[in-house]
């Protein structure tokens, strides 16, 4: 039999900490940049942007902040794509609590594969696997066992959290 659960809570808590998290994979990629500045000067967010359309000057739109130019598009794909992937996880990890094993280690694991190794490299938009760089792959598996571990810890505590307050 399903468990009922609260969606509303369980989707609100997984954008939170899919928020949060991004702000973590982000700061992951500061101490070990995934990709070389070369590849980076058009990161794969918006290479994607791009293929499906969408003009470079848009794509590269930046802002200025402490006399630095930030990727706002790219940081609204991220974050977009990070809260998502926490709303799939909160509500489906209450639904099947299997998808929670290893606080959900092994479930960012399956993103990082599914986006890195499969779908971008089919699509063009990163290089094959065998292509991208050991640096690359050793920044994105932990980066995304690390962004998924605190979308968990962030996401159950919110779940139980906003529950408490509908009670």
């Amino acid at each position: 039999m399903a468990q009922k659960i609260n969606l509303k809570a369980a989707v609100a808590a997984g954008i939170a900490a899919g928020l949060v998290s991004g702000l973590v994979k982000l700061g992951w990629e500061n101490l070990m940049p995934p990709r070389t500045p070369e590849r980076d000067a058009t990161n794969p967010p918006q290479k994607l942007l791009e293929q499906l359309g969408v003009p470079s000057e848009v794509t590269h739109a930046t802002y200025t902040y402490a006399g630095q130019q930030l990727p706002w598009v790219s940081y609204l794909v991220h974050f977009g794509f990070s809260a998502g992937f926490g709303a799939l996880y909160s509500v489906g990890g209450q639904l099947a609590p299997w998808l929670k094993t290893g606080r959900g280690v092994p479930f960012g694991l399956a993103v990082w594969d599914a986006f890195h190794v499969e779908l971008m490299p089919r699509l063009g938009t990163v290089p094959a696997a065998k292509d991208q760089p050991l640096e690359e792959h050793v920044s994105e598996i932990l980066g995304h066992a690390v962004w998924m571990w605190s979308t968990d810890l962030m996401a159950t505590q919110l779940y139980q959290q906003f529950n408490h307050h509908a009670d």
